[in-house]
């Protein structure tokens, strides 16, 4: 069953963290997306630019609105996602627990419905 572990996570610069912190979290994720690939489990992985370039789209009565910046007006924003497919539930909650970013963020576990793949979409069962 494929999983994404969205990491939700105050966003931070190098100049907020130090350059030492940054350094250290960087290794951090790096050895995390290491051993997911190593357990064989990661799909793929992407780190998101600040929110500060991200441009939000609606078309609530039909006419397209583009916004600068993320719709949510929060704290935390999502930085990154990884896609894992695993056994369950529980074994995408454990790699969620060893994400770096779980000791100052949210790391939301969200199964996949259906994935398109090679020009259709296919369902997962539940």
């Amino acid at each position: 069953m494929r999983y994404a572990l969205l990491l939700h996570y105050p966003e931070m610069t190098p100049e907020d963290m130090g350059d030492d912190a940054w350094g250290e979290g960087m290794r951090e994720f790096d050895e995390y997306a290491k051993a997911l690939d190593a357990a064989g489990v990661l799909v793929s992985a992407e780190v998101l630019q600040p929110s500060a370039v991200t441009t939000s789209v609606t078309a609530p009565d039909g006419t397209l609105r583009v916004q600068d910046g993320p719709f949510a007006d929060t704290r935390e924003q999502l930085g990154g996602t990884f896609v894992v497919d695993v056994a369950d539930l529980d074994a995408a909650i454990g790699w969620a627990g060893k994400a770096p970013s779980i000791s100052w963020g949210t790391v939301e576990v969200r199964p996949s419905a259906t994935r398109f793949e090679n020009g259709a979409w296919t369902p997962f069962a539940s």
